[in-house]
């Protein structure tokens, strides 16, 4: 999976950037095993064997925060890498022209030094007026070298003056570079780290969830840490990051007539959120959809989430917008990890309706 899709999880949670005590807090984490957060024996990462249901659905969560706060700070450092760069290609810019104007002047001089010789030698400056056939010729001449003579002068001296400024920036810019370089190079190996961490968990995670959907008993709820966000509008995406697969109507050889919901397609343990606030009226296992919610929502329709690799509801629970419900994985009839989504105006699988348009009448567009 790709750090950008990583980075979006908990997007909704704002971290200050604080680089160097981040970078140490990642570093430490990269050198030890996660500790589960909730319920749970409190197994690492790295002793997944034997870890519980709510530890290894927590540390999965976990490290989707941990890699998205990596990833922001490693692109906040490739961005100030990048506005370094191009203030020293700009100051070598400026240093460029200051060059050409100074090769301008001293061809300027040189071919009047030329043709002042041509025309009157060596000889003194009062000779040259006494012998010239025009005098003023010959002063406006004697101006124009002087003049020129004067420019050099000035534009050497700023040349040089600039010269030393460069060379002073370019070791201050070669500094920087060298040490937001060094700065990235650890940001890139601690989320390397996080991510193979990342793939050992939603590898056991999956490998419970597909054990509970093959036995057709589900393992109870997993009591994820709720994230702090309130929403204010009623209805909200069942995933916060997402892309569109499978549409509602599409047909295909997985399914008997054609598609009855909408597909997201998320990595496993993406945490899944009730669309609107309602009522739990099924949790189930095993079959086509594997683990599977069904919520009741004022209005007398009811959504389905499906494929699922864990839950973190029970039925008969009352359930707020936005809150995590549970975690994506590929259980039942799935070939890839996704959340299989329904709108129904019953709780039984045949009474779908389209959920795009339905949650776009209610605020959430899709796309």
């Amino acid at each position: 999976m790709g750090w950008a899709t990583i980075a979006d999880m908990h997007s909704y949670r704002r971290h200050p950037l604080l680089v160097p005590a981040l970078l140490c807090a990642l570093v430490l984490l990269a050198a030890r095993p996660m500790q589960a957060m909730g319920e749970g024996d409190g197994d690492g990462i790295g002793s997944l064997g034997g870890g519980s249901g709510s530890a290894i659905s927590a540390q999965v969560v976990q490290l989707y925060e941990d890699a998205a706060l990596a990833t922001q700070q490693y692109e906040a450092g490739r961005q100030e890498a990048e506005v370094r760069r191009a203030r020293a290609e700009r100051a070598e810019a400026l240093l460029a022209g200051e060059r050409r104007e100074i090769a301008v002047l001293h061809d300027d001089l040189g071919r009047i030094a030329r043709a002042q010789y041509r025309t009157g030698g060596g000889l003194p400056a009062a000779a040259q007026l006494i012998l010239a056939d025009d005098p003023d010729a010959l002063m406006r001449g004697q101006h124009i070298l002087a003049q020129t003579n004067l420019a050099l002068a000035g534009s050497v001296g700023r040349s040089r003056r600039a010269e030393a400024r460069f060379a002073a920036d370019e070791a201050k810019a070669k500094a920087a570079w060298h040490a937001l370089e060094q700065r990235n190079t650890e940001l890139a190996a601690v989320r390397g780290t996080i991510e193979r961490k990342l793939e050992e968990a939603r590898g056991e995670l999956q490998g419970q969830a597909d054990a509970s959907a093959a036995a057709g008993s589900c393992r109870g709820a997993v009591r994820l840490q709720q994230p702090a966000t309130k929403f204010t509008q009623p209805w909200v995406a069942p995933v916060q990051t997402y892309r569109l697969s499978a549409s509602f109507g599409s047909g295909g050889d997985r399914w008997a007539n054609r598609h009855t919901g909408q597909d997201f397609a998320v990595p496993i343990g993406t945490p899944v959120r009730a669309v609107g606030a309602g009522r739990v009226v099924s949790v189930s296992c095993g079959g086509a959809f594997g683990i599977e919610i069904v919520i009741q929502h004022p209005g007398g329709y009811y959504t389905q989430y499906a494929h699922l690799a864990a839950v973190a509801v029970d039925q008969g629970e009352r359930v707020d917008t936005g809150q995590w419900i549970g975690q994506s994985g590929t259980t039942g009839n799935s070939t890839g990890p996704h959340l299989h989504f329904e709108v129904r105006v019953t709780p039984q699988m045949g009474s779908a309706v389209d959920p795009v348009p339905w949650l776009a009448a209610r605020g959430v567009p899709l796309g």
